[in-house]
């Protein structure tokens, strides 16, 4: 997506990645960049999705280091102390930039607004920090991803009654409220189905979600269908389903299009997942944060509504799509995971099967 530019004036919290203005990968001077730019990322952990280390680094580092801009990217690992320390490296470190993925709202608000007082440019980037002061947010239409869950399960149901459970996100995630929100207004109002069990798991924490949901399948022996927010919690759901010799019997949603979720899908134990195609948003956000380091004020072509901060924040919104077993080739071909990633050992043949090589 471009933006509209107008003028103006590992494990741990170590994993940082860096880059340099003065030098492209082949050594040349990019020259591209305010001398002074810098734009400092910090990523919420790696254990909720895959993403945030194998696509959400790589795309953003791509994009600074093509624009030339010195930039400092480091994973909190899901710590909240560390999150805001990280942010106050960064700020005394000379960012001019400041673009989060909060671990909560108000974590995320205590650093954007320190930030905001030292003069520096914030973005929220695919969680939108509630009661924030992000001068933009980049992510997808969140009610739009759990609406296609919903319409996912519904689809891989069919029109026979079922009890579905809802495994959904952490409670402190504004998006993980959107996703929910998006599901239950497809599956609500359909007659045959039953809700008999929801939760929020505590920061996306994909064993916590493995002990919610045989808690849920020992107290409803008869659920069909789970609605879980990501492949991590959907993948929670079947090792238990597994265990139970239910897999492939009930139909498991997912997001994030990871390797073990599409792999789950060819072999007919996850019946869907969400396709956010994360190169869009990191280069959507990469643009914002280049065009804020060389002192422009972009043009959003959005707005979110933050009820709690009482303002409408410009927003840059990306459309999910659906992926099921038929067009799973899709993600291939847009280059997000490998087929050599994906189509390892046993799952060689069923890539055959889908059409990708």
């Amino acid at each position: 997506m471009s933006l509209v530019l107008t003028a103006c004036g590992g494990d741990d919290a170590a994993d940082t990645t860096t880059g340099s203005d003065k030098e492209t990968a082949g050594g040349e001077e990019s020259g591209a960049a305010a001398d002074d730019a810098k734009v400092g990322v910090i990523l919420p952990d790696s254990k909720s999705s895959a993403r945030w280390e194998t696509a959400d680094r790589k795309f953003l580092t791509e994009a600074f280091e093509a624009a030339g801009v010195e930039y400092d990217i480091q994973n909190a690992q899901g710590d909240k102390a560390q999150f805001q320390t990280i942010a106050d490296q960064m700020i005394s470190g000379g960012a001019t930039v400041l673009m989060i993925v909060n671990l909560d709202s108000g974590t995320g608000k205590a650093v954007l607004d320190k930030a905001k007082s030292q003069g520096v440019a914030t973005i929220d980037y695919d969680r939108l920090t509630l009661g924030g002061s992000a001068q933009y947010y980049v992510s997808f239409d969140n009610v739009a991803v759990g609406t296609l869950q919903g319409e996912g399960l519904a689809q891989c149901l069919g029109d026979e009654e079922a009890n579905i459970a809802f495994l959904n996100g952490s409670p402190t995630d504004n998006n993980a409220t959107l996703f929910a929100e998006g599901a239950h207004s497809v599956l609500d109002g359909m007659a045959g189905y039953t809700q008999v069990a929801e939760q929020a798991v505590p920061d996306w924490d994909n064993q916590q979600a493995a002990t919610i949901f045989e808690q849920m399948l020992t107290k409803n022996p008869e659920i069909g269908g789970v609605l879980a927010a990501n492949d991590g919690l959907g993948n929670a759901a079947i090792s238990i389903l597994k265990k139970n010799s239910l897999n492939g019997q009930v139909p498991v949603t997912g997001q994030d299009a990871t390797v073990e979720g599409l792999q789950n899908i060819l072999a007919g134990d996850q019946c869907m997942t969400v396709y956010k195609a994360v190169k869009k948003e990191a280069d959507a956000a990469a643009e914002l944060a280049i065009a804020l380091a060389n002192g422009e004020t972009p043009d959003a072509p959005d707005t979110t509504e933050d009820a709690e901060g009482g303002r409408d924040v410009p927003s840059v919104l990306l459309e999910p799509q659906s992926i099921f077993k038929d067009n799973v080739k899709d993600v291939v071909d847009d280059g997000f995971v490998t087929v050599e990633d994906l189509c390892t050992g046993q799952y060689a043949d069923l890539c055959a099967e889908a059409g990708i090589s």
